[in-house]
């Protein structure tokens, strides 16, 4: 098994951002991701998610360092000012199966 260090990039946003979302994180150097939804309580209020228009994703990427920022201040600096979100890191190690 191959061990090897990486950062998880996790966002909170809206779910209407999602198509629009992908091709920004695609464009920024993502190479894959998972996307799910999302509800819960902060400090734009509570999100239920039983209205579409009212719910939130989370998306997780698995990238360098440098991927993660280049994604993290991209979707801030396009989508920050009109609509909920938060993006963090974590240290990640990944175990792969070699081929």
């Amino acid at each position: 098994m191959k061990t090897y260090n990486q950062k998880l990039l996790t966002i909170y946003t809206e779910a209407a951002l999602e198509s629009s979302l992908i091709r920004k994180i695609d464009k920024l150097g993502a190479t894959g991701y998972t996307i799910t939804n999302a509800r819960g309580k902060g400090s734009s209020g509570s999100r239920t998610a039983f209205w579409e228009a009212n719910s939130n994703i989370r998306v997780e990427i698995i990238c360098t360092e440098e991927i993660a920022i280049a994604i993290s201040q991209g979707l801030h600096e396009k989508y920050g000012k009109n609509y909920a979100m938060m993006t963090f890191t974590s240290d990640i190690e990944v175990m792969a199966t070699e081929s």
